[in-house]
């Protein structure tokens, strides 16, 4: 009789606790599309990515190239580097004392850009770091995510929320709040302007041809945004594409015919049943982290045409992928990943089929 008292006793706590406990987020719920089925013209593997300077540091998250074909990427523990084009050797650029995330590296590789998840919108020259935002019209980033900057000297950039710092990242899956930004950064004035705001997760940013528009990647609402800089539309936003089978990360220009768009991991059917029900979400918030359930690791990559269609979509679902990617750039026939926990940079050539070059007509302003 004890023992049954004792463990119902112990359920109402744990029943009390899930459903009472405090906790720091307000979920919203909304409720995403039916994932629906892939439409992509060509579909392929990923399964040949070599691995570049391997064990040289962790989480290579946010990728760039410089016009020689040079790699930067920043680790984990702080350091931004640069590889050479095979990946054979490596150079120490700076060390940000934070995490840098994003990286965009002009054509001589002399100015590195970095969206350091915690100290902000970084400049390295030199070896010297100069910061130029930390916050914009009066709210500190929390999580600056990712960096492009144009023929036209201006920077475009993300906050991924402005609640939840890197030591939280989960908060803002459970709450699904609207607390990311995408921003522009003018070195002229040296101030930020705020471009889009209320964004589930403000991800990866790219400038389409003659920098005619900016997308960012909307993570948590499984799309990507493109907001109009020139034309008829200048100051505009619109669905660039909508309900991914995953969530989208980085995403970079090809320099002709489209995007490459990294997506995380796939969506989870057991989230996605959560999502519309906020009370549901906070009891799972509550779980100790260690045992809840994990990303699944796919390696998975779409190429987009200039109007966001789905061109290709190239996968690894092995437990040896290279996993999870969170950037993709291609450069000279070939496809360059990062990923914000694999400690190697990936490099795969691209499928033939793929490296044509097909005139794409582009949707205008």
């Amino acid at each position: 009789m004890r023992k049954r008292f004792i463990a119902t006793a112990a359920v109402a706590a744990l029943v009390a606790y899930f459903s009472l406990w405090p906790v720091d987020i307000a979920p919203t719920g909304w409720t995403p599309a039916a994932l629906a089925e892939s439409t992509a013209a060509t579909r392929g593997s990923l399964s040949a990515i070599e691995r570049l300077g391997l064990q040289e540091g962790t989480g290579p998250e946010g990728i760039s190239l410089d016009a020689s074909g040079r790699i930067y990427a920043g680790f984990l523990d702080g350091r931004v580097v640069r590889f050479s084009p095979d990946g054979r050797h490596v150079e120490l650029l700076a060390q940000t004392q934070g995490r840098p995330w994003g990286t965009f590296a002009s054509a001589d590789g002399r100015s590195i850009l970095v969206a350091d998840a915690v100290k902000g919108l970084l400049k390295i020259e030199a070896g010297h770091i100069a910061t130029l935002a930390t916050q914009a019209q009066g709210v500190p980033f929390k999580l600056t995510d990712d960096v492009v900057q144009g023929a036209s000297g201006k920077i475009y950039f993300s906050d991924a929320s402005s609640k939840f710092g890197i030591d939280k990242m989960m908060s803002d899956v459970f709450e699904h709040g609207a607390n990311g930004r995408l921003m522009q950064y003018d070195p002229v004035s040296k101030g930020v302007s705020v471009l889009m705001s209320g964004l589930h997760v403000a991800n990866g940013v790219a400038l389409g041809p003659d920098e005619r528009y900016v997308l960012v990647s909307e993570t948590l609402s499984y799309r990507v945004w493109r907001y109009w800089l020139k034309g008829e539309k200048a100051g505009q936003k619109e669905v660039f594409i909508d309900n991914l089978p995953g969530f989208p990360d980085n995403i970079s220009f090809n320099g002709r015919d489209g995007f490459w768009l990294a997506l995380y991991a796939p969506r989870d059917p057991l989230l996605d049943a959560l999502l519309p029900y906020p009370a549901l979400l906070k009891a799972a918030y509550r779980i100790p982290q260690v045992i809840q359930p994990k990303a699944k690791k796919v390696a998975h990559v779409l190429k987009l045409d200039l109007n966001g269609v789905v061109q290709a979509d190239l996968q690894d679902d092995r437990p040896e992928a290279y996993a999870p990617i969170t950037s993709v750039r291609e450069f000279n026939g070939t496809l360059y990943f990062g990923s914000i926990e694999y400690p190697s940079v990936g490099q795969m050539r691209l499928p033939r089929n793929l490296s044509e070059h097909p005139h794409t007509r582009e949707a205008t302003p």
